[in-house]
């Protein structure tokens, strides 16, 4: 009898959790966003809506702050991992730093934040 109980106690919670867990998870939208690939802070403290250079972004990345894509609309897209425990994404976009670039993935959004596992990203020359 007590194993019984212990088992009834132990399920409820699980099963509540589970379904906790799937109604939490969200897929995302598949997009494609045009914008600036530049350092988190300038984007948002100096107000930046371009880069003011490859190197500068490049500095700041290599100094271990995250690079954002700050998109033609103003919104900043936070590059994120698919993957737990996640990683950092500078090391994807170390190579477009303060260039204007095209990012496909999907985007996640919360409490006004949007964020991107990125799945495909190139270059957009001045003509596009």
């Amino acid at each position: 009898m007590k194993f019984h109980n212990a088992l009834t106690r132990l399920t409820l919670p699980c099963l509540l959790l589970m379904a906790v867990l799937a109604l939490g998870k969200s897929d995302g939208k598949a997009v494609t966003v045009k914008g600036y690939v530049l350092d988190s802070a300038c984007a948002f403290t100096k107000g930046l809506s371009k880069p003011i250079s490859k190197n500068c972004a490049e500095a700041c990345a290599k100094a271990g702050s995250p690079l954002v894509i700050l998109a033609d609309d103003g919104t900043i897209y936070w590059p994120i991992a698919d993957t737990t425990p996640s990683s950092g994404q500078n090391e994807k976009l170390l190579p477009y730093a303060g260039q204007k670039v095209a990012a496909s993935g999907k985007v996640f959004q919360r409490g006004g934040s949007s964020a991107m596992v990125i799945d495909k990203l190139e270059p957009v020359s001045n003509g596009k």
